[in-house]
């Protein structure tokens, strides 16, 4: 990691009306170098998170933080920056009582809005060769025309990606679709849901060993595959290889469709 550009912008310090209420908005940024192959991670609980490729050497990040109720400054962002690359998470107040709240990677990070209504949406833009993170809980999520490896999950919000690289994407009440531009990787392609359609493209000559289960909803396919064991195309569970198997994508929902579209 190389020296890096913090600052803050308050854009309306004032209250806006909107519809029944007042709504109180403020703007932060921040900008950096990240090494390529190294991550930018961006951590919200309430607000969307939406990456997007930028021509650009540096790392942008925006945050529009709003709240109907609550103190919009109660809300703070905090940027950490480690040997991975650079970690942004919106921290909410401590809650007298719980456990406290804390940025970090992994078991390091604890956050609990305790109420409040405070809502920060997040947009990243990501140069060539850096890896993105995106992970929110109520919102929208998305990372779009990127180059290195995508990891993006929410829990209550729909998910759309693509990536030339590595992709991954989790949610529990959304839809994903996703377009993968490798045709092969040397780990799961993995992408989950649990209430929503799973649709994923890739390239015309991918090699993969597919595994995809839906409990109600079809599987569909653009591509001729293998099947393996008593699977068959149609039924809600798919074990199967394309261009003679290569690296695994694994597919998963409760209740959608799951779809496999060749890009050309």
């Amino acid at each position: 990691m190389r020296r890096t550009f913090l600052h803050m912008a308050t854009m309306t310090a004032g209250a806006l009306l909107v519809a029944a209420g007042a709504l109180q908005a403020q703007d932060w940024s921040w900008s950096g170098s990240v090494d390529r192959g190294d991550a930018v991670e961006v951590r919200g609980v309430n607000g969307e998170i939406h990456a997007e490729r930028t021509s650009g050497s540096e790392v942008e990040v925006v945050a529009q933080m709003s709240a109907r109720r609550s103190d919009v400054g109660t809300v703070r962002i905090e940027v950490i920056e480690d040997a991975s690359g650079v970690l942004i998470c919106a921290v909410y107040p401590d809650r007298d009582g719980k456990e406290p709240n804390r940025c970090g990677r992994d078991d390091d990070y604890h956050m609990n809005t305790s109420e409040n209504d405070v809502q920060v949406d997040f947009l990243v833009r990501v140069p060539d060769g850096v890896n993105y993170i995106g992970v929110t809980v109520n919102g929208d999520a998305s990372a779009l025309d990127l180059t290195g490896e995508v990891n993006v999950v929410t829990v209550n919000g729909s998910i759309a990606m693509s990536t030339s690289g590595w992709g991954s994407a989790t949610t529990v009440n959304g839809s994903i679709d996703a377009e993968i531009g490798a045709t092969s990787w040397d780990r799961p392609l993995n992408f989950t849901t649990v209430n929503g359609a799973i649709t994923v493209g890739l390239p015309a000559g991918v090699q993969a060993d597919v595994e995809a289960q839906t409990l109600n909803g079809g599987i569909e396919t653009d591509f001729e595959m293998v099947i393996r064991g008593q699977t068959k195309l149609g039924m809600r569970q798919l074990d199967a290889e394309i261009g003679g198997g290569g690296g695994e994508l694994e597919l998963t929902t409760v209740n959608g469709a799951i779809r496999l579209v060749r890009m050309n």
